[in-house]
């Protein structure tokens, strides 16, 4: 196990908890509607403008198939991922939390595939589980493909 300590910018969706390395967060935004681009998978809002970068928004309600409608006060979570930035819609945004990095516990072994992928950890707490989200596997490589050639094509300018 790790020694020392992480912190974590904690998010919700719906009822769960999910989390992000805070390393890999480069701003918590307002939630602005995205700019919709054809012919992407339907949890891909679209893309927005922010300083200048072209930036993917995800819905991670429908990503992770979370019920229910997007509440007042969501939140866009622009993070840094393997070198390109991308945004998570979320419910809300909690907190910076510091634990102890030995409290990480690796997926149970009943996530497998593309789902595992998502996922660096969970955490047990208090106020129940905090999934720890892997973000740089939230877009696989054929899905970033798919977004560079609606950019490409000039549908964004």
């Amino acid at each position: 196990m790790s020694t020392g300590k992480t912190q974590l910018v904690t998010f919700r969706l719906g009822d769960d908890q999910f989390a992000a390395d805070v390393f890999s967060v480069e701003r918590v935004l307002r939630y602005t509607k995205p700019r919709p681009l054809p012919d992407l998978p339907p949890w891909m809002e679209g893309v927005l403008d922010h300083e200048g970068r072209v930036v993917p928004v995800i819905d991670l309600r429908a990503r992770f198939g979370v019920a229910g409608a997007r509440p007042d006060g969501a939140r866009l979570v622009v993070c840094e991922a393997a070198g390109d930035w991308i945004a998570m819609t979320v419910d809300s945004v909690q907190e910076v939390a510091t634990i102890d990095a030995a409290q990480v516990e690796p997926p149970p072994a009943i996530f497998r595939g593309l789902a595992k992928e998502y996922l660096t950890g969970m955490v047990r707490r208090a106020d129940g589980v905090l999934v720890v989200l892997n973000v740089r596997h939230l877009l696989t490589s054929q899905e970033r493909l798919q977004l560079e050639r609606a950019v490409d094509a000039g549908v964004v300018p």
